[in-house]
């Protein structure tokens, strides 16, 4: 995983709530992680309202575009509370408390893990989730597509059976 350690960080903050601290970071972000000037860009010229209406739009109405990796895999089933102990045990096995307001598997949260572990293990389990959350945003036609598409990229290429 050299040299992604900087586009994990950069994209766990491009797909959280794009709040005041988004805005103020965004013009490091553009500049230390250029695959995501596709995302960006549109971001830097779009009016916060805007930005926060599509965040919405996309991520919060139906799980059709979820940004938690174990849904992807489990739904809304009791295997997932399983599933969402393992993040929480892998966090704590390198030595991090999950303590943020979302689950353990949202995908920025995955991402800061990656970051600041090196560990890429959880990506590569949920590539087929990935790339399915890529194609979907890609489909819906909105600029976080970009995001996830170099997200993937890093990722070496999923068996044809593993997919969600």
């Amino acid at each position: 995983m050299p040299g992604f350690e900087v586009l994990y960080q950069a994209a766990a903050l491009c797909l959280t709530y794009p709040d005041d601290d988004f805005r103020a970071r965004l013009p490091l972000v553009r500049e230390a992680a250029p695959q995501l000037r596709g995302f960006t860009d549109h971001a830097a010229v779009t009016p916060q309202g805007e930005l926060q209406a599509h965040y919405v739009e996309v991520f919060d109405f139906r799980n059709r575009h979820s940004l938690y990796l174990s849904w992807w895999r489990d739904g809304d089933t009791r295997r997932r509370g399983m599933s969402l102990v393992r993040f929480k045990d892998l966090y704590r096995a390198h030595g991090l408390t999950f303590t943020g307001e979302e689950l353990p598997d949202f995908l920025p949260a995955v991402l800061e893990f990656t970051s600041r572990t090196g560990d890429d293990g959880l990506l590569v389990e949920h590539r087929g989730a990935l790339e399915e959350l890529r194609s979907r945003l890609t489909a819906f036609g909105t600029p976080y597509a970009c995001v996830l598409d170099a997200v993937c990229a890093t990722l070496p290429t999923t068996p044809p059976g593993d997919r969600p």
